[in-house]
């Protein structure tokens, strides 16, 4: 998928309606340069699908480019045990099964056996352009909803998932919260650290995008670049 694709929007907030213009994500180079990859690394095989819900919670107060102060976006930290991703902050979501309804089907499916949320509540509004993932050689669709009802969320499987927040917008827009990562083989990425989080990769680089293009984003200090295995460490976490 190259475009936004634009679903059922109506009783969806003014604040939110502007995160699907502008491509979405693609606003981001880093994720720019992950459909360059994808491109690249297509010859070697076809890619998985997967889905990804960006979950975005908060009153409908606001206007475009100004969330209201509970705004909030669902976020889980997978489990330091699993042997891919371990420790790392991610929305809810995974692998295509075959009776699932396109990326909306596996986007809520996965929300569902990861957080325990309540479906019903959930108003999908836009299904962003797929993104490739070179260490799984996923391509990942982003489907954008609005937590119309939220319910109660909890670490399902602590197998997989050490820790599943509703982290406020507000502190994702914080400048002090952002910065940039360098990974060892010169890989940048948009970071956040908020509640003892470093948010970085796939993550960070769509919340990035979904903020640039909303017109949500705050002046912040791009030259800001950290190391990455030194700013996890900082908060607990590894590659």
């Amino acid at each position: 998928m190259n475009g936004v694709a634009r679903l059922d929007d109506s009783g969806v907030p003014a604040w939110l309606h502007p995160a699907t213009r502008h491509g979405g994500p693609d606003a981001d180079d880093t994720l720019a340069t992950s459909r360059a990859l994808r491109r690249a690394m297509s010859i070697t095989g076809k890619p998985r699908r997967a889905a990804v819900l960006v979950l975005f919670g908060g009153s409908a107060d606001g206007g475009p480019g100004a969330p209201p102060a509970d705004a909030e976006v669902l976020l889980t930290q997978r489990a330091s045990t699993m042997r891919q991703h371990r420790g790392q902050v991610a929305f809810p979501g995974g692998a295509e099964d075959p009776g699932d309804d396109g990326p909306v089907g596996t986007a809520l499916r996965e929300a569902v056996e990861e957080t325990g949320l309540d479906p019903s509540g959930v108003q999908s509004f836009a299904i962003l352009p797929t993104l490739f993932v070179p260490p799984s050689k996923f391509d990942v669709t982003p489907v954008l909803a609005w937590w119309r009802e939220p319910s109660e969320v909890r670490v399902v499987d602590q197998g997989e998932t050490e820790r599943v927040v509703r982290v406020p917008l507000s502190e994702l827009l914080d400048p002090a919260h952002r910065f940039m990562v360098r990974g060892s083989l010169g890989y940048q990425s948009p970071a956040f650290q908020v509640d003892g989080m470093l948010v970085w990769g796939l993550t960070g680089g769509i919340l990035a995008g979904i903020i640039k293009t909303a017109g949500w984003e705050r002046d912040w200090d791009r030259g800001d670049v950290r190391d990455l295995e030194s700013s996890l460490a900082a908060v607990g976490m590894t590659l």
